[in-house]
């Protein structure tokens, strides 16, 4: 019973964890979308991939 307590324990820390970690995106994309800014960045590396035949 004491690793099913341990596993529950766990799995709630994990769930905790992964809500936080989805309000602060959603705070970050609402920050974003406030400003008059392009909705994302653009890599800089032009010549990653190699040119077709």
């Amino acid at each position: 019973m004491f690793a099913y307590e341990l596993h529950q324990a766990r799995h709630n820390e994990l769930v905790a964890r992964a809500a936080a970690q989805r309000l602060a995106r959603e705070a970050r994309k609402a920050a974003r979308s406030g400003r008059d800014e392009p909705e994302g960045r653009v890599s800089a590396q032009r010549h990653r991939f190699v040119r077709a035949a």
